[in-house]
C-alpha cells in the first residue's frame, strides 16, 4: 500500500510554522484576525423516575449546578453550539417556551427516542431540558441521566469529544439505579475509543461497561466488545464473547450479529466460511427493512470475495450493495451503534471506486463517486424533510459528457482513507489522474486545515503555500489555461479555495473561470434548467439580531443598498423586516436573492445550519438549512449568502459538506454564492458589487465571479486571497441575467 510522502507532511509544517494564531467570528470591519493556538490544529434503557428521586442538599446542588453551568458554557462556546448562548441556557429557554412542561424524565425518553431517529440536534435540546429541570429541582438522578442522554446524542453524531465529556460527567452521577446511567455511558466512552482505534483503552473501558450494566442492556455491551476484539486482533477471545452473546429477540439486532460473526470469519481467514454466512444473510435479510439488511450482506460477499482473490467479483457484489442501497431508506441505524458496527456507508462506495479504479474502469469509478454524493444528502434528510428526491438523482459519465461544450472541464475529487483520487472529465471522455504521491485523507484534512489558518491569519507565505498546494493537487491534472473549470471537490477539499491556488505562476482565478459543485450531476441539470434569469433582485441585509448573540451588520445595509442600484425595483428588507417570514413569502418567487447576515454551520446537526434573520418578538427567528430544504426554489436563479462561513458545514463521512449548500441546491436553487470563512466587511462590498454589475451587463455568472475576485486583487490594501478568495461559486455556471 502506497504511503504519504513527507514532502505532505513538510509542507503542512511549513504552513503551521508560517501561522502562530488564528481568527474566529465573522469580521465586521477590517481588523486583523485575533489568535488561538495552533496546537489546536492538530488536534438504551426504559426511562422511568425513582420511586423516591433523591434532591441534592445545598452545598452539592450548589457544586453540581456550577460544574455543569461551566461545562455547558465551554460546550455552547464550540462551534457546533446552537446559539451563542450556553446548553444550559437553551435547556432552560426551550422549557420555559414549553406550554405543557413534562416531567424531567419524560425528556430523557425523548432524548433517546430522537437519538435513535437519527435526530440528534432535537435530542441534545430535549436533553438540555432535562439538565435545566435536573439543576432546577437538585435532582441528581435525573442530571447523570441528562448528562448520559447527551453523550449518546453526541456519540450517534459522530462527536466524540463531547460525547466522552458528557459521559464521563454522567459517571459522577449514577442515580437512585447505577446500572442505567453507569452501563451505557462507559459503552459510549467505548464506542469513543473503538472510533478513535483506541482498542486496547475499548475493550478495558467494555469491560468495566458489562460489570456496571443492567441484564437487558449487557448483551449490547458484549456484542461492542466482540467488535473491538476483532479489531484489535484478540480474535481469540472475541469467538468466546461472540458465542457467549445471548441470541437477541429483535430480528434487526440478530442480522446485526450475524454480520458480526462474519467479520470474525474474514479476520481468522476464513472467507469461504464468511461468503457462505453473508450469502445466507443476502437471502434472508431481517424483516421490516430488507433493502439495507441485504446491502450490508452483499457488502460482506464483496469483503470475502476480495480475501479469495476475486476483484470482479468483489465490484460486481459492491455493485449490487450500491443499488440495493438507493432503495433503502436511511443509512442511519440505531441498532448498528448500540452493537458497536459503526457502519459508514460512504466506505462501501469507497472500496468500489477503489476496486473499479484498480481494474483500470475509469468510468465506473467515476460514475460511483457521483452516486456516494447524492446518497450522502437522502440519508442526512431521510425521513426528516419532504423534498424533490429527483434534485438528487445523478447522470453517468456519458450523459455528462454529451452536456458539456469544449471549453468546458469538470475536475472531480475523491478522498479514500489511503489517497486521493481524480477525474477530468470534457467532451473527449473522462480519464483517472494518477498523482506521483500518495495523498491520505487524514493528510489532506490538515493540510486544508493549515493552509485556511493562513489565509485567515492574512499570513504573507499564503501565497507561496498556494503554489505548493496547486503544484501538489492541480499540476498533475494537465488542465490547460482559459478553460472553463468545474471544480467538484471531496472530504476536506470542499473547505479548499481552489480559486486561490496558484498554477503557473498565477492564482487559479486568474488562469481559469472557476465554478465548484457538491455533485456535477446537479450542477449540470440545473445549467440545462436555468441557463437565464430576469433582473429581478431581492436583497435582505442586516437582520435585527440580539447584540448578545451577534454584532448588528451596518456594511451589509450599506452593501444592500449598492447592489440595488444595478436592479431597479429591487425588493429591499432590512432590520426587523429581514426576517424569515418575508425570506419565505418572497424567495420562492424572485429570481436573484441576496442575504447580507450572519450564518452558523451547525456540526452536530447540519440540517439545523442557520442564517440569522431577524428577531421575532424578541426571540430567535432563524432560517435553518431544513427550513430551506422544505421550500420550493425552482424559480431562484441565484443566491448570495454573503455571511460569514456560510458555505460551511459538515463533511459527512469524508463525503460533502451537508448544510446550506445542499440545501438550496436541492431545494430548486440554480446558483449559489457562499463564504468559507469570516468575511471583511469592505472587500466584500467591493466583491459584490463588481459582480451584480457584472451580471447586470448580461456577463455569464462564472465570468463576473472572475472579475469581481481579481478586482479586490487589484486593489494592494486587499490583494491578499484572505480578503478576495473566501466566496465560492456553486452550481450552476452558465447562469446570465438577460433583459
Amino acid at each position: 500500500m502506497p504511503r504519504a510522502a513527507p514532502s505532505v507532511f513538510g509542507l503542512a509544517a511549513t504552513i503551521l510554522l508560517a501561522c502562530p494564531a488564528a481568527r474566529a467570528g465573522c469580521a465586521a470591519a477590517e481588523d486583523t484576525p485575533a489568535a488561538v493556538p495552533v496546537a489546536a490544529l492538530l488536534q438504551a434503557a426504559p426511562q422511568s423516575a425513582p420511586a423516591a428521586a433523591p434532591t441534592v442538599p445545598p452545598p452539592a446542588a450548589a457544586d453540581a449546578g456550577a460544574e455543569a453551568r461551566e461545562v455547558l458554557a465551554a460546550v455552547g462556546r464550540l462551534e457546533d453550539a446552537d446559539t451563542a448562548l450556553s446548553l444550559a441556557a437553551e435547556g432552560a429557554a426551550l422549557y420555559d417556551a414549553e406550554k405543557v412542561k413534562l416531567d424531567g424524565y419524560a425528556y430523557c425518553s425523548q432524548a433517546v427516542e430522537l437519538a435513535e431517529q437519527g435526530e440528534f440536534r432535537e435530542s441534545a435540546r430535549a436533553a438540555s431540558k432535562a439538565l435545566h429541570v435536573a439543576l432546577q429541582s437538585g435532582n441528581v438522578d435525573l442530571l447523570g441521566k441528562a448528562y448520559r442522554d447527551l453523550a449518546i446524542a453526541f456519540s450517534y453524531a459522530g462527536q466524540l469529544e463531547r460525547a466522552e465529556q458528557f459521559a464521563n460527567l454522567a459517571l459522577k452521577y449514577p442515580g437512585v439505579d447505577p446500572t442505567q446511567v453507569n452501563g451505557p455511558a462507559r459503552k459510549v466512552i467505548g464506542d469513543v475509543r473503538t472510533r478513535q482505534a483506541r482498542y486496547d483503552e475499548a475493550i478495558a473501558v467494555y469491560d468495566q461497561a458489562g460489570a456496571e450494566s443492567s441484564a437487558r442492556f449487557r448483551p449490547l455491551v458484549e456484542a461492542s466488545l466482540a467488535n473491538a476484539l476483532i479489531l484489535s486482533g484478540d480474535l481469540p477471545r472475541a469467538r468466546a464473547t461472540l458465542d457467549a452473546v445471548p441470541a437477541p429477540a429483535d430480528a434487526r439486532q440478530q442480522a446485526q450479529l450475524q454480520r458480526t460473526r462474519g467479520r470474525l470469519l474474514l479476520a481468522e481467514n476464513r472467507p469461504e466460511e464468511a461468503l457462505v454466512l453473508y450469502r445466507q444473510l443476502a437471502e434472508a435479510p431481517a424483516a421490516g427493512d430488507e433493502d439495507f439488511y441485504r446491502a450490508w450482506a452483499l457488502d460482506g460477499i464483496s469483503k470475502s470475495q476480495s480475501a479469495l482473490g476475486h476483484d470482479a467479483e468483489a465490484a460486481q457484489a459492491l455493485d449490487q450493495a450500491i443499488d440495493v442501497f438507493d432503495r433503502a431508506r436511511s443509512q442511519f441505524r440505531s441498532d448498528e451503534f448500540k452493537m458497536g458496527l459503526f457502519s459508514d456507508l460512504q466506505s462501501v462506495f469507497e472500496r468500489a471506486i477503489g476496486l473499479h479504479s484498480r481494474l483500470g474502469q475509469p468510468a465506473q469509478a467515476f460514475d460511483i463517486s457521483e452516486r456516494s454524493r447524492s446518497r450522502a444528502l437522502l440519508d442526512a434528510v431521510s425521513g426528516r424533510v419532504e423534498f424533490d428526491q429527483t434534485a438528487v438523482a445523478t447522470l453517468d459519465a456519458a450523459a455528462l459528457q454529451a452536456m458539456l461544450k469544449p471549453d468546458e472541464v469538470v475536475v472531480a475529487f475523491h478522498t479514500l482513507p489511503d489517497r486521493l483520487l481524480a477525474w477530468v472529465l470534457s467532451r473527449e471522455g473522462v480519464r483517472e489522474v494518477g498523482y506521483p504521491v500518495a495523498l491520505p485523507r487524514a493528510d489532506l484534512a490538515r493540510l486544508v486545515d493549515a493552509y485556511r489558518d493562513a489565509l485567515i491569519r492574512v499570513s504573507p507565505n499564503a501565497p507561496e503555500v498556494g503554489g505548493k498546494i496547486g503544484q501538489l493537487l492541480l499540476a498533475p491534472l494537465g488542465l490547460p489555461a482559459g478553460k472553463r473549470l468545474v471544480i467538484v471537490p471531496h472530504g476536506p477539499l470542499h473547505y479548499l479555495p481552489f480559486q486561490a491556488l496558484r498554477l503557473d505562476g498565477q492564482y487559479l482565478i486568474e488562469r481559469n473561470p472557476i465554478s465548484i459543485a457538491p455533485s456535477i450531476s446537479i450542477a449540470a441539470r440545473l445549467a440545462q434548467r436555468t441557463p437565464t434569469a430576469a433582473p429581478q433582485l431581492l436583497a435582505f441585509g442586516n437582520p435585527t439580531i440580539n447584540p448578545e448573540v451577534a454584532d448588528p451588520l451596518p456594511g451589509a445595509e450599506k452593501e444592500v443598498h449598492e447592489l440595488a442600484q444595478r436592479f431597479p425595483g429591487a425588493r429591499l428588507f432590512f432590520r426587523d423586516e429581514a426576517s424569515k417570514e418575508n425570506f419565505a413569502s418572497n424567495a420562492p418567487a424572485s429570481r436573484l436573492v441576496h442575504i447580507a447576515a450572519h450564518a452558523m454551520a451547525d456540526t452536530l446537526d447540519p440540517l439545523h445550519s442557520k442564517v440569522l434573520l431577524a428577531d421575532k418578538d424578541g426571540k430567535p427567528n432563524y432560517l435553518e438549512a431544513k427550513d430551506v430544504l422544505g421550500m420550493r426554489l425552482d424559480n431562484v436563479a441565484m443566491i448570495a449568502l454573503s455571511a460569514c462561513e456560510s458555505g460551511l458545514g459538515r463533511v459527512e463521512n469524508g463525503d460533502e459538506v451537508l448544510g446550506f449548500t445542499r440545501s438550496f441546491l436541492s431545494a430548486g436553487t440554480s446558483t449559489l454564492l457562499a463564504s468559507l470563512w469570516p468575511v471583511s466587511d469592505a472587500a466584500t462590498e467591493k466583491l459584490m458589487t463588481t459582480l451584480y454589475t457584472d451580471l447586470a451587463k448580461g456577463i455569464e455568472v462564472q465570468d463576473a465571479m472572475r472579475d469581481a475576485q481579481r478586482a479586490v486583487m487589484a486593489d494592494p490594501a486587499t490583494a491578499h486571497p484572505f480578503y478576495w478568495a473566501p466566496f465560492n461559486l456553486i452550481g450552476n455556471w452558465r447562469l446570465q441575467v438577460t433583459q
